[in-house]
């Protein structure tokens, strides 16, 4: 039986990639150099990775940036061509890592009684207060009243570092 090629297998990443992008629906950045900046970022924080999980995870922080960056239409860079032996389990994990944190939020603003909680698409990381402080912001929730859920929610809701 014939395997498929290396294009083959590229594209149909490219498009599941899109789907899930699409899903999320996260608010595109400004301005357009905010995508080479944040991959700069995930690429010095790759480097400086000195364990397997931490190495695990700024791999799917850096596919992840050039994949947003290319569905919102401002690719700074492509994806290394797919190997299920070197890029599945990063790309498994990123999908699950940024999915769960979306979901976090989204579940936060709802327990806050978020009129419009539907409307919460995050996926920075939601460990530190600070940034449960950001996103209320964002989304005109309560910022106590959301910090408090987040810090409940945390306790019982699977987030990947």
């Amino acid at each position: 039986m014939r395997q498929p090629s290396r294009t083959a297998l590229d594209s149909v990443l490219h498009r599941l990639l899109n789907k899930w992008h699409a899903a999320l629906s996260l608010p595109r950045q400004s301005p357009p150099s905010w995508y080479r900046a944040r991959l700069l970022e995930e690429l010095r924080e790759l480097r400086s990775a000195s364990t397997t999980l931490s190495r695990l995870s700024e791999t799917a922080d850096v596919f992840f940036s050039i994949s947003r960056a290319r569905y919102d239409g401002f690719p700074v860079r492509t994806l290394p061509p797919f190997s299920l032996a070197r890029h599945g389990v990063p790309m498994v994990y990123m999908v699950a890592k940024f999915t769960l944190r979306w979901g976090f939020y989204r579940t936060a603003a709802r327990l806050c009684g978020a009129k419009d909680w539907k409307s919460v698409r995050e996926v920075i990381n939601p460990l530190k207060d600070r940034k449960l402080g950001e996103v209320s912001a964002r989304h005109g929730i309560d910022p106590d009243k959301f910090r408090n859920t987040g810090r409940m929610l945390r306790r019982v809701w699977p987030l990947l570092p």
